[in-house]
């Protein structure tokens, strides 16, 4: 039987409640399909830092270095300063874990829950490969004369060639394995004279994938094509503040930040899953928040540490209960929160039963 470690980090507002779900369904894959979750469960979140100061300390963090995989539920509460908590903890892992792939799939489980009128499954089906360290996130600002009439602030966008070329390698590695075998580069490299680097670095890459389709998109272009032609994106590779906009522009193309999920990755190392959806503080406690992409983000959990068959059948049960009808759908208040985490796992013990007959 295989095992593995997970941290369980459920986080502000919502989190604890949508990650109960994603864990009642983990829960029961595990039995169903023959493997062990270990669960070490961290407090940390903004409730735990006003009561202890404390916000990922030393000792706990070198714990999960030894881990296999990390689930986040959401951060961010407005009784602290704005990213105390969400760099004390997200940043944190990304960074000193070197997770520098951000893994977005994009894909629209059930036509009804598009916004853009006649698209359908067959058009909404990518996967947006966006580089998780570097760029105008990377932490090099910095404020002169603050709070002064002539005040400066800067932030540098930092690039290099080892980051940008290990991510647009895990990109075309991706559409290596997807029907359509394409890849878009987007990027501001017209604009953002510094992406050049990214420009380069992927024709270069591109050489070594002959049978990769290659296109490339401006991020303003991309995000109206996204919109227009969302059926022209496969794979596309992005720098992390592109990335950051156009996969909440794929979320809302999907259904919403109620269904959408992401992966922070080290292809072999220890990584991280979460919703997107952030904390929703005035949701918190009602038992209303919608655990879809808290399950979804536990499938790519499970895929990513090998547990295919389980990854794919919990997928496959939110779509048929989509389809079917019977979750109606993925916004706050469609269903209580408990409600869509039963409905999950009695959808996965069937499909299990089925294919066992």
């Amino acid at each position: 039987m295989s095992e593995y470690d997970i941290a369980e980090i459920a986080g502000d507002g919502i989190g604890p409640e949508v990650t109960a779900e994603a864990m009642k369904v983990l829960d029961a894959a595990a039995e169903i399909f023959g493997f062990k979750l270990r669960k070490t469960v961290y407090p940390f979140g903004t409730d735990h830092y006003l009561a202890t100061e404390e916000i990922f300390p030393d000792k706990a963090f070198e714990e999960v270095k030894g881990m296999n995989a990390v689930f986040l539920g959401a951060i961010g509460d407005p009784r602290v300063p704005v990213g105390l908590i969400e760099y004390g903890i997200i940043a944190k892992l990304r960074f000193e874990l070197d997770l520098y792939v951000n893994l977005r799939p994009i894909k629209l489980h059930d036509a009804r829950l598009c916004p853009i009128k006649g698209k359908t499954i067959e058009d909404v089906d990518m996967i947006i490969v966006r580089e998780n360290t570097e760029g105008a996130y990377a932490g090099m600002h910095g404020f002169v004369h603050k709070n002064q009439p002539l005040e400066v602030s800067t932030q540098t966008m930092v690039y290099t060639r080892e980051g940008v070329e290990r991510v647009i390698r895990y990109a075309f590695d991706i559409a290596k394995t997807r029907p359509r075998k394409q890849i878009t580069l987007v990027d501001k490299a017209n604009a953002v004279r510094a992406q050049d680097l990214w420009t380069r670095t992927f024709a270069e890459v591109a050489t070594e994938y002959p049978d990769i389709k290659t296109e490339h998109a401006y991020i303003d272009a991309a995000c109206m094509w996204m919109i227009k032609n969302p059926e022209w994106f496969d794979v596309a590779v992005t720098p992390n503040l592109f990335g950051d906009i156009i996969t909440d522009l794929g979320a809302v193309v999907q259904g919403g930040m109620g269904i959408a999920a992401s992966g922070n990755i080290h292809p072999g190392k220890v990584s991280l899953f979460e919703p997107i959806h952030g904390s929703a503080p005035k949701h918190a406690g009602k038992g209303v928040a919608s655990p879809v992409a808290a399950i979804i983000a536990s499938s790519m959990m499970l895929d990513y540490l090998g547990e295919k068959v389980a990854a794919k059948t919990i997928e496959d049960s939110i779509i048929d209960l989509l389809r079917s009808g019977k979750l109606r759908g993925v916004s706050t208040g469609e269903h209580p929160t408990g409600e869509v985490g039963d409905m999950v796992v009695e959808a996965i013990r069937e499909m299990a039963a089925k294919v066992a007959q």
